[in-house]
């Protein structure tokens, strides 16, 4: 008797992964609103925003492509100054620097994820189990903590700031 059940018998109660678009769309508006925040009339190739979080941490947002109808941006964490000198495998450096751009839809008012540090090209939704360990809904859930880190940067960011007399 095994205890690893074979695939027919395993695959047998298990209904296909749908994603939630009513919730995924929620959460892109969500997010499409943030980033305006975020942005501050920032909409010009070429326009970078940093956010002080902490020492240690802030956050890097930036304008990659503006169109009529989108834009581009790159948001970027930016934990800790490593230098080549360090001997810290790439792996890790990548690890510890997070990134993700986003297209703005300025007609339809929402912002999506288009990729990430390790994902290129994000699906709506993955086969589970894949070989890169996505998970079914990794869609949802970059979009996620892409509304974290908005969150965390309009809370808790300190920007500098140009005053003009």
């Amino acid at each position: 008797m095994s205890f690893f059940p074979n695939r027919a018998v395993n695959n047998q109660g298990k209904k296909n992964y749908r994603p939630n678009l009513v919730s995924l769309m929620t959460l892109c508006a969500n997010n499409y609103m943030l980033l305006l925040k975020v942005l501050a009339g920032k909409t010009v190739v070429g326009d970078v925003r940093h956010f002080f979080i902490s020492d240690l941490l802030a956050y890097s947002v930036s304008v990659k492509e503006v169109t009529r109808y989108t834009s581009v941006i790159s948001f970027e964490q930016d934990s800790l100054n490593l230098s080549a000198n360090d001997n810290i495998p790439n792996i890790v450096v990548n690890a510890l620097h997070p990134r993700m751009t986003i297209r703005l839809y300025h007609d339809a008012r929402v912002a999506e994820v288009l990729s990430t540090q390790d994902i290129r090209q994000v699906k709506p939704r993955y086969d589970y189990p894949n070989i890169h360990m996505h998970q079914q809904d990794e869609k949802q859930q970059i979009n996620q903590f892409l509304n974290e880190w908005l969150h965390l940067c309009l809370h808790l960011g300190q920007v500098n700031i140009e005053l003009r007399a």
